[in-house]
C-alpha cells in the first residue's frame, strides 16, 4: 500500500469518473465501475475520485458520508486501483470543482437542465421539494470533467445525457470567451458486455444501492454465505438455460444471471451458454454462486484491511487531492482570466 501520488502522465488521453458514497457498495458497481477503472489506469491518465459533494444533494448523515467515502476508497484499491498510477481523492478536497462549477452555472441554460430526465425521474411529482443542488447537479458534473480538461468520461445510458451536457457547456464557453479549443468536448467510454448488472429480484431494474431489498443485490461487504444464498433466492424461471443468447430474449433473470457469469468468467454469454444449455437453475445457480464467491472474496478481503487502517486511506486520499488540486488550479485560473476576474 502507498500513498503516493501520481505524476502527469505525459502524451495520454485523461479520463475522469467517480463513485457517490450514498449506500454500499454492490456487484454492479463493481463489474460496471471498479474493474473499469482499474483497467483504465494503465490506458489513461487517471482521475478518479468519490463523488461527495453529489451525495449530499440528498441529506446524508454526516458520520456515515464520511466513512462511505472510505469504504468507497477501500473498494477502489481493492479492486486494483494504484495511487501510483491513478489519482484517487474526495471532490470535497479540490475546491477548483466548485468555483469552475459557478462558472459554468453562468454558462449553462435553464432549458438545457429542465430536459435533464433523470431530475424528472429523482423528482417525480414533488421537483419544488428537492435541493437546488439536485437540479444544477449536472452542472457541477460537468466541472469535476472539464476542471481536468478529460477527454473520456465512462458513461452508462443513465449519464449519457449528463455528457452532451457537458460538452454543450465546454463548446458554449469556449465560444462565448473566443478561447477555440479551451476546453475539450469529451467522448463517452460506453459499457462494454456485462457493465450492466440487474437487480436479483427484477431483471428489469437496475441493481442498486437505494433497492429496499437486500436480496436485490450483492454487496461488496457480503461474505460467502451471504452470496450464495442471495443467488440461491434470485428470481429465476422454469426454463432451462437455452442454446443460444437469442433464446433468452423475454427472460429478463435469465439473461441477468448468465451475465453476471460471463463477466465475472471472462466469458462470452455465448460461451456460458455453450456450457450451461439445457440445464436448469438448480444446477447453474450453485456455480455462479461458487464463483462469484471466488472472485468477490479477494477483494473483500483487501476491502477489510484498508478499513481497518482509515488512516492509511485518508493519507492516500488527500495526497491524491493535492495532486487533483495541483492539476485543476491552472484550468481555473485560466478560465477566470477569460471570464474577466481580476487577480486570476
Amino acid at each position: 500500500m502507498t500513498d503516493q501520488a501520481p505524476a502527469p502522465f505525459a502524451g495520454k488521453p485523461r479520463v475522469l469518473s467517480g463513485v457517490q458514497p450514498s449506500g454500499a457498495l454492490h456487484l454492479g458497481n463493481y463489474l460496471g465501475a471498479l474493474v473499469k477503472f482499474a483497467r483504465l489506469q494503465s490506458e489513461f491518465e487517471t482521475f478518479i475520485f468519490v463523488a461527495d459533494m453529489h451525495a449530499i444533494t440528498a441529506w446524508q448523515e454526516p458520520a456515515k458520508l464520511a466513512a462511505q467515502t472510505r469504504e468507497i476508497a477501500a473498494a477502489y484499491l481493492a479492486a486494483g486501483l494504484d495511487p501510483a498510477q491513478a489519482t484517487i481523492f474526495p471532490q470535497s478536497m479540490v475546491p477548483e470543482h466548485l468555483e469552475l462549477a459557478w462558472i459554468f452555472n453562468c454558462v449553462a441554460r435553464l432549458g438545457w437542465l429542465d430536459r435533464m430526465t433523470q431530475f424528472k425521474d429523482k423528482a417525480g411529482k414533488h421537483k419544488e421539494r428537492e435541493s437546488v443542488g439536485l437540479y444544477t447537479y449536472p452542472v457541477l458534473q460537468a466541472a469535476d470533467i472539464l476542471v481536468y480538461k478529460a477527454t473520456h468520461v465512462p458513461v452508462g445510458e443513465d449519464q449519457r445525457q449528463h455528457l452532451e451536457l457537458t460538452r454543450d457547456i465546454a463548446a458554449k464557453f469556449n465560444h462565448d470567451y473566443d478561447a477555440p479549443g479551451f476546453f475539450p468536448l469529451p467522448e463517452a467510454l460506453t459499457e462494454g458486455p456485462g457493465a450492466r448488472v440487474m437487480s436479483l429480484r427484477d431483471g428489469a431494474a437496475k441493481m442498486s444501492k437505494s433497492d429496499p431489498s437486500d436480496y436485490s443485490r450483492i454487496n461488496l461487504m457480503d461474505d460467502a454465505d451471504a452470496i450464495s444464498q442471495k443467488i440461491r433466492k434470485a428470481r429465476t424461471d422454469a426454463e432451462p438455460l437455452p442454446e443460444t443468447a437469442e433464446g433468452l430474449k423475454g427472460r429478463a433473470e435469465a439473461e441477468n444471471l448468465v451475465g453476471i457469469y460471463a463477466a465475472l468468467s471472462g466469458q462470452t454469454a455465448a460461451q456460458v451458454l455453450a456450457e450451461f444449455a439445457g440445464q436448469g437453475f438448480g444446477a447453474f445457480k450453485p456455480k455462479l454462486a461458487d464463483l462469484a464467491v471466488a472472485v468477490l472474496a479477494p477483494v473483500t478481503e483487501k476491502m477489510r484491511r484498508y478499513m481497518d487502517d482509515p488512516a492509511e486511506i485518508d493519507r492516500i486520499l488527500i495526497a491524491g487531492a493535492a495532486h487533483a488540486r495541483e492539476m485543476a488550479a491552472p484550468t481555473v485560473a485560466q478560465a477566470k482570466r477569460l471570464v474577466g476576474f481580476l487577480g486570476a
